[in-house]
């Protein structure tokens, strides 16, 4: 479903009548994340990969600067659309931040959260530290977009535009990373969510079963730090470390994110079947 300047405001296949699964992407990213991973858990549920507010095929924010609170009320308004009351959710960085605030709404039946961010300190300094590739980011494909087309046909070039999102970026096709850069320049919040001072709170008891996986070469949010104040803030998650993987893991290995994800809602769906 493209909005009018071609950029995807939503993904959706598989079974009408399956699950529904919820794919939040990254803040600078969009639907095409999820690309490679929609056709591999089509068969299992109804899925769903929206683009976020502010994003490229998003709506646009009603107020500024945008804060992470408007991204997941912009959420939940599109799982009201879809008549979804509690899909399963599964985001990568800012989208796992949004999944696990559903979550605390008690809009989720499980939530798999690849990288989320939010997990820092108030005022740390590693908070500021994830910023710095997200904007170096927005520069490379400011000066590179113009020839991106033609440069990306060269898996160095791949490998070097996504080294702080990709362990493997060369492995992206070249279409996608075009698209990739269209959505970093489509989004229109980027300097709000990057500036704001949100972050996750303590969530104990859990409302649903939640699953944390983290991307072992995370360059952006580092397993040591961010990874080890999740187990604080969530301590009856299950946690787990996905190997040979960058922090946006989806380009990296969709296979095993979709095994990921699979595996994170099978405890929310044994406790539906059990009602």
């Amino acid at each position: 479903m493209p909005a009018p300047d071609g950029a995807p405001t939503m993904l959706r296949d598989g079974d009408p009548a399956g699950p529904p699964l919820v794919l939040l992407h990254g803040v600078t990213g969009g639907p095409r994340m999820w690309r490679d991973v929609v056709p591999l858990l089509r068969s299992e549920f109804d899925v769903v990969a929206p683009a976020a507010l502010g994003h490229h095929g998003g709506r646009p924010a009603g107020r500024r600067p945008a804060r992470i609170a408007d991204v997941v009320d912009d959420a939940e308004r599109l799982l009201d659309e879809l008549g979804f009351d509690r899909p399963h959710l599964a985001g990568n960085s800012m989208g796992g931040w949004v999944a696990l605030e559903l979550a605390r709404r008690g809009r989720a039946a499980s939530v798999c959260a690849l990288s989320p961010a939010g997990c820092w300190e108030p005022h740390a300094r590693d908070h500021r530290r994830a910023t710095r590739p997200l904007r170096r980011a927005v520069l490379m494909a400011r000066l590179g977009r113009p020839g991106l087309p033609f440069t990306a046909r060269w898996a160095p070039v791949r490998r070097l535009s996504l080294v702080d999102t990709a362990a493997h970026g060369e492995r992206v096709s070249p279409r996608l990373l075009v698209g990739l850069a269209d959505d970093l320049l489509g989004c229109t919040v980027t300097d709000d969510i990057l500036t704001s001072d949100e972050r996750l709170e303590h969530l104990d008891p859990l409302p649903c079963p939640v699953t944390i996986a983290w991307s072992e070469r995370d360059r952006i949010l580092p397993l040591r730090l961010h990874g080890a104040h999740a187990r604080e803030l969530f301590p009856d998650a299950e946690f787990t470390v996905l190997p040979d993987v960058g922090h946006v893991p989806m380009l990296d290995d969709p296979a095993l994110v979709a095994e990921t994800i699979r595996t994170a809602t099978r405890a929310g769906r044994a406790g539906r079947a059990g009602r």
